[in-house]
């Protein structure tokens, strides 16, 4: 059943770049106009951020100040990818983003202007909502987004905090991926409706693949299929950062190219590691399931379990950064013979056969770029073309991706552009402002 676009919203694709919602998304934009509190399941990668932000943003338009909304989040990845599609809505409305690592007292001061919208973490949003920052007179709407997964990560208490500094007046609008069993009893609400687009959706062409192992020589086995691919998008799952940074430890000596993401890391250096796997600065990332859910990863060919989780959920959402929107994908469970398959894995798997030889892959042919300036310098994507187009002598053809922080901003380039990039903007101004730019490592 197709469910035509309601004509308010239809608006906002002349913002985005396609012609039109999916069936998903037109339904449950129709659905949310309701009062009661609605929960949408759909697969990794259809679309469920723009569901509710479209409808989020047209009401917020309409009636703001009188209205606005809280989207809540599992993780600060999330927050922000959730931030810049909001942006893309162009809507010109004020949006305050809150999570750890941020400055709070920014944070607080923002709080204080009454923003259309927030969006953060349990953990920080309970955190003001105790300081009694989280006002918000006209907060109409809560989207709990990935919900399944902040009670996974034990938001409980955070989530009952938030709630218990609301009136009660709200709407919910709740997503996953995955079916809940049952919901805590903490919720505000008792009953809500439930949009299930996940049983009806068709099988992804994902192929799933074992290579069996040794203990002792799984981490190099890891390496021999990583270079099997060619440089193809990989991403690899372990369950620990440990086992991430002993990983990326192994790689580093044998002069593999890759990059690594847990939450262990600074936040500047994870959104750094994100955007050059975005760009295709980086072909490789390992990382924990901190990648599985919800981040603006375009088509990843390769998903590796170097360790495979306890959960099916975990599984089923690490597959989903490939194969999303049921494209076809590679899966592969690296397995050392006295390591068996969990129970909801089939016992029966194609085996994988590596090579006897492999070659170390080369770096990718595009490099990212840092300039230290960003938002907070009012630096738009605009004004960063213009700059490497005429400070710096690129062709507009030959910027690839772009990403604005507020104090950084990174630009993906083709490698053999660097050199002469730098020399060119060695001391120039952007935006009036003196910039360093660098080659991010």
């Amino acid at each position: 059943m197709n469910t035509p676009t309601p004509p308010n919203f239809g608006a906002f694709l002349d913002r985005l770049p396609f012609d039109t919602f999916n069936e998903m998304q037109q339904d449950f934009m129709e659905r949310s106009r309701g009062d009661k509190p609605l929960m949408l399941l759909a697969p990794t990668g259809s679309g469920k951020t723009l569901a509710y932000l479209v409808p989020l943003a047209h009401e917020i338009q309409e009636t703001f100040p009188a209205s606005s909304a809280l989207i809540i989040v599992p993780s600060r990845e999330l927050a922000l990818q959730i931030e810049q599609v909001f942006k893309s809505l162009k809507t010109n409305l004020n949006v305050c983003t809150c999570y750890g690592g941020h400055a709070f007292k920014t944070e607080a001061n923002r709080l204080k202007e009454n923003p259309a919208l927030v969006i953060g973490t349990p953990g920080r949003l309970s955190e003001h909502a105790q300081m009694g920052n989280m006002v918000m007179p006209g907060l109409k709407t809560v989207v709990l987004d990935e919900f399944d997964k902040s009670l996974q990560f034990g938001f409980h208490d955070q989530l009952k905090v938030i709630f218990d500094n609301l009136n009660g007046n709200q709407k919910y609008l709740l997503t996953s991926a995955t079916n809940l069993e049952s919901m805590p009893d903490f919720l505000p609400f008792d009953n809500f409706e439930t949009l299930d687009y996940l049983k009806d959706s068709p099988e992804s062409r994902l192929d799933l693949k074992l290579v069996r192992t040794s203990s002792v020589e799984k981490v190099d086995t890891l390496m021999r299929l990583l270079a099997d691919f060619e440089q193809e998008s990989t991403l690899v799952f372990c369950n620990h950062r440990d086992a991430v940074n002993r990983i990326s430890t192994h790689l580093s000596e044998n002069h593999f190219p890759h990059d690594i993401l847990h939450g262990g890391m600074e936040q500047i250096d994870r959104e750094k590691n994100l955007f050059k796997f975005r760009s295709g600065a980086q072909q490789l990332l390992v990382a924990t399931d901190l990648a599985s859910r919800g981040l603006d990863i375009p088509e990843i060919k390769h998903v590796v379990h170097y360790q495979l989780p306890p959960k099916k959920n975990a599984f089923i959402h690490r597959n989903g950064r490939t194969a999303r929107m049921f494209a076809s994908g590679q899966s592969y469970l690296v397995l050392a013979h006295e390591e068996s398959l969990p129970d909801y894995l089939e016992k029966e798997l194609p085996e994988y056969t590596l090579p006897e030889d492999f070659k170390i892959p080369e770096e990718s042919a595009l490099v990212c770029l840092y300039i230290s300036a960003g938002k907070k310098d009012k630096v738009s994507k605009g004004d960063v073309v213009g700059f490497l187009t005429k400070k710096g002598s690129l062709d507009g053809s030959e910027i690839g991706l772009i990403s604005i922080l507020d104090h950084a901003t990174y630009v993906a380039i083709p490698k053999d552009k660097v050199q002469h990039l730098l020399h060119r903007t060695s001391g120039e101004k952007l935006k009036k402002v003196k910039v360093k730019v660098a080659v991010a490592s």
